[in-house]
């Protein structure tokens, strides 16, 4: 069964099918699509529209949240007959996370329990892996203990809190109070205040793989993908590309109005859509806080790929990608004003789909384009194209 081509993707098709530059059948040869498979796009889109009669998404959507909707009804009254039944039982305490335990095992939601029940699921799951241990107490028992000395005497430093600790019978280094004392702002009142206004980069969450050593035998061994942005008289547009160095094929983007997160999470999600098995594949990037987070990161997780990121303000560290984005910025964005988004978006998808994929050679692919350069080099992703 072929893979599903994303719906970003299907969506910008029909929309340069509807403008009527060429027939169905050229925009399909441009694309990498078969006819047919346009034509049904097109008709989807028409039921969509309400243009032909049809079944469309949102009311299969609405349908299949009905049906969550009943569902979660469902489960909701039974944990509120399960509760009420659960505190009559006099022989057993009054805490509710024993019982949250025996629904998740019945296959009601932790979340869902906790919602209805009105509990917090992180100290659910803290009490779910261990007690509270005897560190964890003294570590308390010396934090009020500061905190007594910081409100009575508001101009002591962290030294002089340890020594108030001392004589009140808790030992502690300085540097564990300094680290208490950091962790809640208890600091003296003649120090210098700490402010968090001035910008720092974050921390990198992958160590760099590449090392500026753009090179790969074969597809889908390295990614490279960043953000660029350009204005239009709407506003802003970002566009998230990923490219793979053995051909410099796009193999995954997103087109956003905003720079957030869930673009990357899009480009990253429609390269693996395409390009089917990418397990052990490196992506390597900048340290943007987009490619930083915790979502980005589970989807790196989740198909077995490998992060990579590079210095903090080191353009050269992701150099072959910051070129495609110069090619981009020369043939496409610079050319012109933009009225609007779609019309920025629609140009964009053209040149990289049409132009840069089948009809810009390139030197470091023998004259070939990157279509050519991997039907010829492996035929298993031709076929896949």
């Amino acid at each position: 069964m072929p893979r599903p081509y994303p719906k970003e993707f299907r969506e910008d098709v029909v929309a340069v099918a509807r403008r009527g530059d060429a027939p169905i059948k050229q925009v399909a040869h441009d694309f990498g699509i078969a006819e047919s498979c346009l034509r049904n796009w097109l008709r989807d889109a028409d039921v969509e529209d309400g243009n032909r009669p049809g079944v469309t998404r949102s009311e299969s959507a609405e349908l299949r949240e009905a049906n969550r909707r009943i569902r979660l009804l469902e489960q909701e009254n039974e944990i509120l007959r399960r509760a009420a039944a659960y505190l009559s039982q006099a022989h057993l305490p009054k805490r509710l996370y024993p019982l949250v335990s025996e629904l998740a095992a019945d296959g009601i939601p932790v979340a869902v329990t906790c919602r209805v029940l009105k509990l917090a699921r992180q100290p659910y799951y803290r009490w779910l892996a261990a007690p509270v241990g005897a560190r964890e107490l003294e570590r308390a028992h010396l934090a009020n203990v500061l905190f007594d000395a910081h409100r009575d005497d508001p101009e002591f430093g962290h030294r002089l809190l340890a020594d108030e600790a001392h004589r009140a019978g808790v030992r502690a280094c300085d540097r564990t109070v300094w680290r208490i004392c950091s962790e809640h702002g208890w600091w003296s009142a003649f120090g210098k205040k700490r402010t968090r206004t001035g910008k720092k980069a974050g921390p990198p969450a992958h160590d760099d793989l590449v090392l500026r050593q753009f090179r790969a035998d074969g597809p889908n061994r390295l990614w490279l993908w960043d953000i660029t942005e350009h204005g239009t008289s709407e506003g802003r547009l970002y566009l998230c590309a990923i490219k793979d160095v053995f051909s410099n094929r796009i193999v995954g983007y997103s087109i956003s109005d905003r720079m957030t997160s869930q673009i990357a999470v899009d480009a990253l999600v429609s390269a693996v859509q395409r390009r089917g098995d990418v397990a052990g594949c490196v992506v390597h990037s900048d340290r943007g806080s987009q490619f930083r987070s915790r979502k980005v990161a589970r989807v790196l997780g989740r198909h077995d790929l490998l992060g990579s990121m590079g210095q903090v303000a080191s353009a050269g560290d992701n150099a072959a990608m910051e070129s495609f984005f110069s090619l981009l910025q020369k043939n496409v964005l610079n050319r012109r004003r933009w009225t609007t988004r779609d019309e920025l978006r629609l140009a964009i998808i053209v040149w990289i789909e049409r132009t840069y994929h089948r009809r810009r050679r390139q030197h470091r692919l023998g004259r070939l384009t990157p279509i050519e350069y991997e039907t010829i080099n492996t035929p298993q992703v031709a076929l896949a194209a």
